[in-house]
């Protein structure tokens, strides 16, 4: 059982409302749900140091943990970037959370100029080993400097751990040419097939997934940043997968 009556510190940071009760507690963490636009978040956010322990303590091991089935990752993402390539303007590529850097590879292998940010530096050290041919950057999108702006960015199952997500989607787009292509993924938690109970859903893992989106929210979300979205792709598991543009 959740107390009603016990609401969030912090409002919304998608539609900004005050008023989001308790949704669920999890290992002494509270999470809770904006009644204006469906968003479920965690407050208190953990601090970025935390986070950064947390990828290190996911991300172990070649053969036992993430990086164990490097092959079936590697293959997947070469099917998927067939796709990205024949909807990119240009050939400059962006991975926002890059991890084992297997995307980026396969950016390259298609004709990107690949480049990657990710916080951990456990799964840089393999990229840096296993795909050498890539430029990584180890850190947030908020701390990554450069002058180039890209005309692919890529961002799978990333945006849920961000405790900032103004921020983070603001640094995105402001490394994005006019009319460049977001590829984005993340937990649905408004989908049909989601556990009714939340504590069954194998995505419900705070503090790791501290933000739950649903299509609507995250559509809007991504328009008061200057995106417009051009095609939502049907998953059968309880995951929003979208292209969308940059405008100019």
């Amino acid at each position: 059982m959740t107390d009603s009556t016990k609401t969030a510190t912090t409002p919304c940071q998608i539609c900004n409302s005050p008023n989001a009760p308790l949704y669920a507690t999890k290992d002494g963490l509270c999470l809770y749900k904006c009644e204006s636009c469906g968003l479920v978040y965690l407050d208190p956010m953990l601090s970025l140091e935390s986070v950064s322990n947390l990828y290190s303590d996911a991300y172990c091991g070649t053969t036992t943990g993430y990086f164990a089935k490097a092959d079936k990752k590697l293959r997947r993402a070469r099917r998927l970037l067939k796709k990205i390539r024949n909807k990119a303007s240009g050939n400059k590529f962006l991975d926002v959370g890059c991890n084992g850097g297997f995307t980026m590879e396969a950016a390259r292998e298609t004709g990107f100029s690949a480049h990657g940010i990710e916080l951990d530096g456990a799964s840089l050290d393999y990229a840096r080993k296993n795909f050498p041919g890539n430029d990584y950057f180890q850190g947030t999108v908020q701390q990554y400097q450069t002058t180039m702006q890209f005309d692919v960015v890529y961002c799978s199952e990333v945006i849920e751990h961000v405790s900032d997500v103004n921020s983070f989607l603001s640094a995105i787009a402001q490394l994005m040419k006019p009319n460049a292509l977001l590829y984005l993924t993340t937990p649905d938690i408004g989908h049909w097939r989601r556990p009714k109970n939340i504590y069954e859903w194998d995505a419900f893992c705070p503090p790791s997934h501290c933000l739950y989106f649903n299509p609507s929210n995250l559509a809007k979300l991504l328009v008061s940043h200057g995106f417009v979205i051009i095609k939502v792709r049907w998953a059968w598991k309880p995951g929003i997968r979208l292209y969308a543009k940059r405008l100019a």
